[in-house]
């Protein structure tokens, strides 16, 4: 069954954010997701939108997404993304 992994993001701190973005695909290439969207200019059809960035990611599995997103690489350079903008993650279960 597949998850997908969606943040959306504020940056407010761009330099710290590149420092994520500097890192982010090298750590990525090493485990089995697949980003489905990265878009910085949504289109916002109902209510409010205050973020600058959303990202979707495709997991064939939960574990899958755990071992990437808790993976030692991830977590250390999941801190300049932290600092460096204001967002919330979720990890959605997929239909099968």
């Amino acid at each position: 069954m597949p998850f997908y992994f969606l943040t959306h993001q504020k940056i407010h701190d761009p330099e710290g954010y590149q420092k994520y973005l500097d890192e982010v695909d090298e750590v990525f290439d090493n485990y089995n997701g697949e980003y489905l969207v990265v878009d910085e200019n949504p289109v916002v059809v109902e209510g409010k939108w205050p973020f600058t960035k959303t990202v979707i990611i495709k997991f064939d599995s939960k574990q899958e997404f755990e071992e990437w997103y808790y993976s030692e690489d991830y977590q250390r350079i999941l801190k300049y993304r932290l600092a460096a903008a204001d967002g919330d993650a979720i990890l959605l279960e997929g239909l099968e």
